[in-house]
């Protein structure tokens, strides 16, 4: 039997678009970088920047009673009371996340003019710290030295007329900071702004043997409006007279920051922080470059409820966004974030969510 001779197949007639592509000219290219980008695996070996668990730390909001309360202007946020506190850090715990920091709701009638109450060792930070640590002994905890929680005029320090006064300021803030290190707090950070308080609170921590616990200095903290969900929170948006202007730092300079975190890294902080994140990656990337030390970025409120409002108006995709923001920090050389998104974005990166 002869076997018939195979056949070439039938050239079909190209359409117009692939004869014109068929007829462009090879280029001669030495490096094609998309090569790198052709897949998900090569993608993931040269990524420069990654993010984990471990570069999260969660803000919560804590309240007195039982009842959880949202947070209007921060969508998905509560206020916690101490039990539900310590339920939620039982949970970052299980999700890896390292460490909390707390900020309170102060309850009106506890405010006044000289903060007494950010003195006070039963007050709401200082039991919801000695609560957590009982049952969720390794979890970090992060207090924040500042007096707006307390004072009836909303302000970070003691106000005298219309003047923060920087140095009575830094003798509560010391206490301050004793009174949480003395609950269990693992890292005092003052937020504050207030000159000389970083070498202040060193030596008042040494001085009561406690010397390892650490200082995350709120170094470049800019007098910025996307705070304003976060005053929501802790209840200082109705009290504040006036603004922040004489003491965080004008959102125009650059080469200040340098200084002031040159300053707070020589009177022993151990940790410096910029904040706000995104606004700021420039700050961030040039205190991380210049000094090498560990730099952490908080996203504040603003950034988180800009990002919500948005997904939940179907504007982007609300993953997709929260995880380009906060790479984004990654990249810029924070080493961790402080943000409202640490428990989702902990679910999405074990797989649970």
């Amino acid at each position: 039997m002869v076997w018939p001779l195979p056949q070439p197949p039938r050239r079909q007639p190209e359409r117009e678009h692939d004869a014109r592509t068929s007829a462009a000219p090879r280029l001669n290219l030495t490096h094609r970088l998309r090569r790198n980008r052709k897949a998900d695996w090569t993608r993931r070996l040269v990524r420069e920047s990654s993010l984990t668990v471990d570069d999260l730390i969660w803000p919560i909001f804590l309240c007195e009673g039982d009842a959880r309360e949202p947070v209007a202007s921060m969508p998905g946020v509560e206020r916690l009371s101490i039990g539900q506190a310590v339920r939620a850090a039982a949970d970052a715990a299980k999700l890896g996340i390292p460490a909390l920091a707390l900020f309170p709701f102060t309850e009106p009638g506890l405010r006044n003019e000289q903060a007494t109450e950010a003195l006070n060792p039963e007050n709401l930070v200082c039991r919801a710290c000695r609560a957590i640590k009982r049952e969720v002994p390794n979890l970090g905890l992060v207090t924040d030295v500042a007096l707006d929680p307390y004072t009836s005029h909303g302000h970070d320090g003691i106000l005298r007329g219309e003047r923060i006064l920087n140095d009575e300021t830094v003798f509560v803030l010391v206490e301050q900071a004793l009174n949480q290190a003395r609950a269990g707090a693992d890292i005092i950070a003052p937020s504050d702004m207030m000159d000389g308080r970083v070498g202040a609170i060193r030596a008042g921590l040494d001085a009561e043997n406690f010397e390892e616990v650490q200082i995350l200095s709120y170094a470049a903290k800019y007098a910025s409006a996307f705070y304003g969900p976060f005053r929501d929170a802790v209840g200082t948006n109705a009290t504040l007279i006036g603004d922040k202007r004489t003491y965080q730092m004008d959102p125009a300079n650059t080469n200040e920051a340098l200084r002031e975190v040159a300053q707070d890294i020589e009177e022993g902080a151990d940790i410096v922080m910029v904040k706000p994140g995104l606004p700021y990656l420039d700050i961030l990337f040039r205190v991380r470059d210049r000094f090498g030390m560990p730099t952490f970025a908080y996203q504040v409120s603003g950034e988180y409820a800009m990002l919500m409002a948005a997904a939940e108006k179907g504007f982007i995709d609300g993953d997709k966004a929260m995880f380009e923001s906060l790479i984004a920090l990654k990249r810029a050389g924070a080493d961790a974030i402080l943000t409202y998104f640490a428990p989702r974005a902990a679910k999405r990166l074990k797989g649970m969510a």
